[in-house]
C-alpha cells in the first residue's frame, strides 16, 4: 500500500522559491502491530541502520552478558547509542571493555570524525587520531563483545555474519519485528557489524514494543518484555549517552522525561515509541504508540523535520514540549553571514488506516 504517492513530504524553499523537494515514508502501529497512519510507502523495505540498535542490545542481554560483565543501564544505553564521541563516551567504552577483558585491539569497528562539531572542533586543536572507542558505535560493539563472552564463542571475528553471536542477533531481531528469518535481509553497516532491512512498519512495531513493555513491565511475565522494558528505561534515563549535547535523539527524550523512547538511523531512519498516555488514546484506545520514519534521499535535517511534525499531527507532546525541538522543527537555513535564506517546510499529511491485525 502506498498512500499520497507523487506529494512530497518537504519542500526546502529559498527565497519564496522551492529549491528541494524531498520524499518520505511514515508507519504508525499500535502495539498490536497495527497500522494506524501511514504517508508514503508504510511497508518500504528499509535499512534501517543505527535505528536497530535496541533490538541488537535484546540479542545481547538474552546471552545474560549484562549480569556476566557486571554491565548497568548506562552501559545499555550506549550499546543503544549513536555518540557523539565526547569524553564521558569513550571513557565509558573503555570501563565496557574493562569489565568484558578485552581491549580496543579487539573492537572491529574503525574509527571516524565525531558527530559532533564541538568535539571536531576539540580533535582538531589536540591533533588527536580516532581509535576504535570514539566511534559512533563503540557502545554497540563492546556489548557484542559481552556477548560472545557470555555465549562462550571468540571474541575474535564476532563481527562477521557468520559468528555465533550474530546468528543469535539474527534470530532476535527477526522474532521481536514478527518476521520469519527468512524475510529479514542483511547488509554491511558503516561500522562493520550486520544490520537489517525490513519493512518499515515493522521498525515502529519495534519501538511499540520497547514502550509497551516498559508500561507492562510489573504485570510481566515473560523475560524479552522485562529486557524490552530495561532497554527502554536504560535508552530515556541516559539520553546523553544515546546520542550527545545539542542532538536530536537526546533532546527529543528529554523534552518527553521518559513518555516516548527515540533513535536514529542512517540515510534518514528513525523510530519512537511512545507509552500510553492520553495523548495516545484517540488513536490506540490507550496504550503505546510506535513510529517510524524513512526519508528517502537521507537528509538528516529533513528528517528531523518530518519527525517532530509526526509528532505535531498526532498530538504527541504540550507545546512547551515541541518547543524543546524548535531547533529541529522546520528549521531555518542561514547563510554564511547569518543571514536567513529559506526554511524546511513539511508539507504531508498522515492518512489514517484502518485494517485488520497484521499477522507474523
Amino acid at each position: 500500500m502506498t498512500t499520497n504517492a507523487t506529494q512530497p513530504a518537504v519542500k526546502v524553499l529559498r527565497g519564496g522559491v522551492i529549491e528541494t523537494t524531498h520524499a518520505a515514508h511514515v508507519a504508525v502501529t499500535d502495539a498490536q502491530g497495527r497500522l494506524l497512519y501511514a504517508f508514503g510507502d508504510p511497508y518500504r523495505l528499509t535499512l534501517v541502520r543505527s535505528a536497530a540498535k535496541p533490538a541488537q542490545a535484546l540479542a545481547v542481554v538474552e546471552t545474560g552478558a549484562l549480569e556476566r560483565c557486571g554491565f548497568d543501564d548506562a552501559d545499555l544505553a550506549l550499546m543503544c547509542a549513536s555518540h557523539s564521541s565526547e569524553d564521558r563516551h569513550i571513557e565509558r567504552v573503555r570501563a565496557m571493555l574493562a569489565k568484558v577483558c578485552a581491549t580496543e585491539a579487539d573492537l572491529r569497528c574503525g574509527g571516524h570524525p565525531p558527530l559532533s562539531d564541538a568535539v571536531y572542533k576539540a580533535w582538531i586543536k589536540r591533533d588527536f587520531t580516532p581509535g576504535a572507542v570514539c566511534s559512533n558505535c563503540s557502545g554497540k560493539h563492546a556489548g557484542m563483545l559481552a556477548g560472545a563472552r557470555s555465549i562462550g564463542a571468540a571474541l575474535a571475528d564476532y563481527h562477521l555474519p557468520s559468528h555465533p553471536l550474530q546468528q543469535q542477533v539474527k534470530r532476535v531481531v527477526a522474532g521481536v519485528c514478527d518476521l520469519p528469518e527468512a524475510n529479514v535481509e542483511w547488509a554491511i553497516d558503516g561500522c562493520n557489524l550486520p544490520t537489517p532491512a525490513f519493512p518499515l512498519d515493522r521498525l515502529a512495531r519495534l519501538f511499540v514494543k520497547l514502550a509497551d513493555a516498559q508500561d507492562r513491565r510489573a504485570a510481566a511475565a515473560g523475560s524479552r518484555t522485562l529486557a524490552l522494558a530495561r532497554i527502554y528505561r536504560a535508552m530515556t534515563s541516559y539520553p546523553e549517552l544515546v546520542a550527545g549535547e545539542g542532538r536530536f535523539c537526546t533532546t527529543l527524550m528529554r523534552a518527553f522525561e521518559g513518555a516516548l523512547v527515540g533513535k536514529v538511523g542512517a540515510a534518514g531512519s528513525y523510530a519512537i515509541g511512545v507509552r500510553a498516555s492520553a495523548a495516545t488514546a484517540p488513536h490506540t484506545g490507550g496504550p503505546a504508540l510506535g513510529i517510524a520514519v524513512k526519508v528517502e534521499d537521507g537528509d538528516q535535517t529533513v528528517l528531523y523535520a518530518v519527525v517532530v511534525e509526526v509528532l505535531r499531527q498526532l498530538g504527541i507532546g504540550t507545546t512547551e514540549q515541541i518547543a524543546q525541538l524548535s531547533k529541529f522543527d522546520a528549521p531555518r537555513i542561514v547563510n554564511t553571514m547569518g543571514v536567513e535564506t529559506g526554511y524546511v517546510a513539511p508539507q504531508f499529511r498522515l492518512e489514517r488506516i484502518d485494517c485488520p491485525p497484521c499477522e507474523g
